[in-house]
């Protein structure tokens, strides 16, 4: 079974950056998608960006576009999102997340997609 374990997240002001790390127990051919997902209470959890290892093809969000940037080490056993220009309403927990995208060229993006997920880092934007 794949552990993934978040960190990074904390509480910033607006306009300032994190960097989230997820770090995988393993690398297998069972999780070569990857991606973070957020949510805050009483909503629907958001796909914020997705990167398909073998193509490095990637996916974000409208809301993040421009601001947020995924990637993974070489290893393929770590994976980030760099946040920069934040905003109030990226206050989240964020969650990432991992699949097999087997034949497909682009990642997965739909939560219900993803096999393997990571308990959270709470990033908190203050106005």
């Amino acid at each position: 079974q794949v552990q993934l374990v978040e960190s990074g997240g904390g509480s910033v002001q607006a306009g300032g950056s994190l960097r989230l790390s997820c770090v995988a127990s393993e690398y297998t051919n069972r999780m070569n998608c990857m991606s973070w997902f957020r949510q805050v209470p009483g909503k629907e959890r958001e796909g914020v960006a997705a990167l398909h290892f073998v193509t490095r093809t990637t996916y974000y969000a409208d809301s993040v576009k421009g601001r947020f940037t995924i990637s993974q080490d070489t290893a393929k056993t770590k994976l980030y999102l760099q946040m920069n220009s934040l905003k109030p309403e990226d206050t989240a927990m964020y969650h990432c997340a991992a699949v097999s995208c087997r034949s497909l060229l682009v990642p997965k993006t739909y939560d219900w997609e993803y096999h393997f997920w990571g308990q959270g880092t709470q990033v908190t934007v203050a106005s």
